[in-house]
């Protein structure tokens, strides 16, 4: 079964800036020459995560919001005395959503939802240049 790595360039906001990445990655499917298998989309960082949501202001600032009541920028962090560099909020954000996602293509696409996207949240406190590593596997 044959595997083909692609990466994936962004540059962000950083704070909690969401991207849609759906056009993204599904490009990356179908250009792979896959027809049926499975997408990982993995994000080489600690203070960046990936997962689905739908991608719509309202939804968007929910999560935002949450991301700021259950771990404020503000609050100390161990971290933060350990390095100095003010993001140890970005590292616990990243944490509770995870640095890969898995979704399974048919017939060279996506079997997502009708109002699910695929998208990545950076949390660091400045502006980041990332690559995300797709890795598909299929027939």
């Amino acid at each position: 079964m044959p595997v083909i790595t692609a990466m994936l360039s962004l540059s962000t906001r950083g704070h909690g800036e969401i991207i849609d990445i759906t056009t993204q990655t599904s490009d990356l499917v179908r250009q792979s020459g896959l027809k049926d298998g499975i997408a990982v989309i993995f994000c080489p960082s600690s203070t960046s995560a990936l997962t689905t949501i739908e991608y719509e202001p309202g939804v968007l600032r929910d999560l935002q919001r949450l991301f700021d009541e259950i771990v404020p920028p503000e609050r100390a962090y161990a971290h933060d005395a350990a390095w100095g560099d003010g993001n140890g909020h970005s590292h616990v954000r990243a944490a509770l959503l995870k640095a890969s996602l898995t979704v399974p293509f048919v017939q060279g696409r996506f079997t997502l939802g009708t109002w699910q996207q695929i998208v990545y949240v950076d949390f660091d406190n400045r502006p980041r240049r990332r690559e995300l590593v797709v890795q598909m596997m299929g027939e």
